[in-house]
């Protein structure tokens, strides 16, 4: 199953980080924000359309980076959009749970969907804030800081 996943890791980082979905500006964003991994060099602006009912209408990115860092803002736009609020308050945690190994080996593949690809990750701990960049980022636009969230 690991090797299986380590492939599926390989393709899917790959496939975003050459067509990244929802890379571009929203103008008319009700929240955004800023983040930067000074590590890498990564860059990552998060743009976030919320209703009224606290849902994510729309999401996306901008910025520069790696592949993983590019493929996880790519991937995570793509999943939360339609969420609410709360929805995606709980997928940070389960996905910064993933990267950073509290799970162990003992997750379970089929409840992450695409994201358990990241779990790979965590073999790299300098990776780990390549791929929360983007999740520290939108956590800052939800609660529209409008700041910059720093991955250190």
């Amino acid at each position: 199953m690991q090797q299986e996943l380590r492939e599926l890791y390989q393709q899917v980082i790959l496939d975003h980080n050459k067509a990244p979905r929802n890379f571009r500006k929203i103008e008319d964003a009700s929240n955004f924000a800023e983040g930067h991994n000074p590590l890498c060099g990564d860059n990552v602006t998060i743009y976030l359309k919320v209703d009224e009912n606290n849902i994510i209408k729309d999401i996306s990115f901008q910025g520069s980076g790696c592949a993983i860092s590019k493929a996880s803002a790519s991937l995570m736009t793509s999943i939360l959009k339609g969420k609410t609020v709360e929805e995606a308050e709980k997928l940070f945690y389960k996905f910064h749970d993933l990267v950073t190994d509290k799970l162990g080996e003992n997750f379970i593949v089929d409840e992450f969907g695409k994201l358990a690809v990241f779990a790979g990750v965590r073999e790299f701990p300098a990776r780990v804030k390549c791929a929360s960049l983007a999740w520290h980022t939108m956590m800052n636009a939800l609660h529209n800081k409008g700041e910059k969230a720093v991955t250190e």
